[in-house]
C-alpha cells in the first residue's frame, strides 16, 4: 500500500518576493516582477524584458561562505541552494553539521542548464591558455547535477541526491519522483524543486525563435498576458522553488505543519507524433497525462476546485484550455477556476513547475485563488469554451480542496500534479 505524502516545507525565490512572506504578499496582490534589462537592449534582444530575483550579497552570505562565493556565478545553483534551505527550515529541520548522513532524506532537484556564466568565463580563459586560473568549483557550478550536489552537501543527505532535467516541465517532474520515492518507502522525506540560470545566453535562443513577446518593451509589467488576446509570446525569467515532501506519519510524528497532500500525479511524452512536434504539445497525450494523474490521485474531475496551468501567454494558451475540457469533461460555468502565475513572474523555464507548485500549495493552506493580471481582454477561442469568471481578475478568497497543476515542456513532455486539502 501506498505511504500518504505530504508538504512540510516551502522555499521560494521569484522575480516578484524572496521568500514565503514577499512572495505571497505579491502573487495575493497580483505584483509583477518583469522589469526591463538594459543588457538585453544593448545586445539587440527583440525583447527586452525579463524576470529576475534581487538577490543581494547580504542575502547570499547568509547561505554560502565567503570561500564558496570566491569565484562564483551560478545564478541557478544560488537561487535552488536558497530556496532549498529555506524549504529545509521551513519544515523544522535541523542545519547542525552532523558526522552521518541522513539516510532517511534525499533530494531531487532539477535545472534546465548550470552554470552558463561560468562556462562563458571557462571558454575565455582556456581559448586564452589560461586553464589553471579556472578555479576549483568550475566543475561542480557547470556540472549538470551542480545544484542537488551543493544542497546535500550543505544538508549531509544520505538518500537519493540527484537533478532531473525535463525543459519547461522539470520543477514538476521532481516533485513527482520525490513523490514516488517516499510513497514506496525508499525514504521518509525529500526536499524536491527546480531551479533555472539567469541571462541572455539563456534566453538568447528563445529570443531567437521569436516566441517571446516584443510589444511591451515600454510596459513591463503588462508584457506578459497569459490568456489575452493581445499576447503576443512569452516573457523569459527564472527563479528557484523547492517543497519538503514527508511521509505522513513522520510529519505528524514530530508535529510538523503540514500545508497540503499530494495524492497523486503522471508524466508521459506525445512521442512528437500526430501534433506533437519538438515545441508543440500533443493533444491526446495532455489529456491522457491529466486523466492519469487524476485517476492515480483516485479524484473525480468533478472535485477539482482549480487549475494551476502551464499557460504561456503564446498561441498554445487556448489548446491548452481545451485539452483541460476534455480531459475533464468540464465547459462553461462548470469549468474550474484557472489561473497562470507567469501572468506575475514570466516563465521561469525550468523553475517553472516547482514555483508554480509552491504558489498552488499557498493557495491550498490560506484558502485563496491568485488573479490572472493583464488577462483583461480573454482570448476569444478561449471564451468558446470556458466561463469568463472562471478566469480571476482579482484575488478571490475560497477554500480550496482539490487543485490541479501541469507542466507542458519542450520534447512533448508533460506533467501533472493533484495536490489536496490536508
Amino acid at each position: 500500500m501506498k505511504k500518504r505524502v505530504v508538504i512540510t516545507g516551502l522555499g521560494i525565490v521569484a522575480p516578484n518576493g524572496i521568500g514565503l512572506e514577499a512572495f505571497t504578499h505579491a502573487i495575493k496582490n497580483g505584483i509583477s516582477g518583469i522589469e526591463f534589462h538594459p543588457e538585453l537592449e544593448r545586445l539587440k534582444f527583440s525583447c527586452q524584458i525579463a524576470g529576475t530575483p534581487k538577490i543581494s550579497e547580504e542575502i547570499k552570505r547568509n547561505y554560502f561562505s565567503e570561500l564558496e562565493l570566491r569565484s562564483f556565478n551560478s545564478s541557478g545553483i544560488l537561487y535552488g541552494v536558497i530556496a532549498a534551505l529555506d524549504a529545509w527550515k521551513d519544515a523544522g529541520l535541523t542545519l547542525e553539521n552532523n558526522d552521518q548522513p541522513d539516510w532517511d532524506s534525499g533530494t531531487i532537484f532539477g535545472s534546465g542548464t548550470s552554470g552558463i556564466e561560468t562556462f562563458r568565463e571557462a571558454i575565455y580563459k582556456i581559448d586564452a591558455f589560461q586553464t589553471r586560473r579556472l578555479g576549483s568549483t568550475v566543475v561542480a557550478q557547470t556540472m549538470a547535477s551542480g545544484v542537488s550536489a551543493y544542497i546535500g552537501g550543505k544538508l549531509g543527505l544520505g538518500n537519493q541526491v540527484s537533478t532531473n532535467s525535463s525543459a519547461c516541465t522539470t520543477g514538476t517532474e521532481s516533485i513527482l519522483l520525490g513523490l514516488e520515492r517516499i510513497q514506496n518507502g525508499k525514504a521518509k522525506r525529500m526536499l524536491v524543486g527546480s531551479t533555472s540560470d539567469s541571462g541572455p545566453y539563456i534566453w538568447g535562443g528563445f529570443d531567437a525563435m521569436r516566441v517571446c513577446t516584443f510589444k511591451h518593451n515600454n510596459a513591463p509589467e503588462n508584457g506578459s498576458r497569459p490568456m489575452s488576446a493581445s499576447a503576443s509570446g512569452f516573457v523569459p525569467s527564472s527563479g528557484a522553488g523547492a517543497l519538503v515532501l514527508e511521509e505522513l506519519e513522520s510529519a505528524l510524528d514530530r508535529g510538523a505543519k503540514i500545508y497540503a497532500e499530494i495524492s497523486g500525479g503522471n508524466v508521459n511524452s506525445g512521442g512528437q507524433r500526430g501534433t506533437g512536434t519538438m515545441t508543440a504539445p500533443n493533444p491526446i497525450a495532455v489529456q491522457k497525462c491529466i486523466r492519469a494523474a487524476l485517476e492515480d490521485a483516485g479524484i473525480h474531475p468533478n472535485e477539482i476546485d482549480a487549475i494551476n496551468g502551464h499557460l504561456t501567454a503564446t498561441s498554445k494558451d487556448a489548446l491548452e484550455i481545451e485539452n483541460w475540457t476534455q480531459a475533464l469533461q468540464r465547459k462553461g460555468i462548470h469549468f474550474p477556476y484557472i489561473n497562470s502565475l507567469k501572468s506575475m513572474i514570466g516563465h521561469g523555464l525550468s523553475a517553472s513547475g516547482s514555483m508554480e507548485s509552491v504558489a498552488t500549495v499557498l493557495q491550498i493552506y490560506y484558502g485563496f485563488i491568485f488573479p490572472n493580471i493583464n488577462c483583461e481582454d480573454v482570448h476569444p477561442n478561449i471564451l468558446e469554451l470556458i466561463d469568463e469568471n472562471t478566469i480571476p481578475k482579482q484575488m478571490i478568497k475560497k477554500s480550496l480542496n482539490v487543485v490541479a497543476k501541469a507542466s507542458f515542456g519542450f520534447g512533448d513532455v508533460n506533467g501533472c500534479l493533484i495536490f489536496k486539502k490536508y
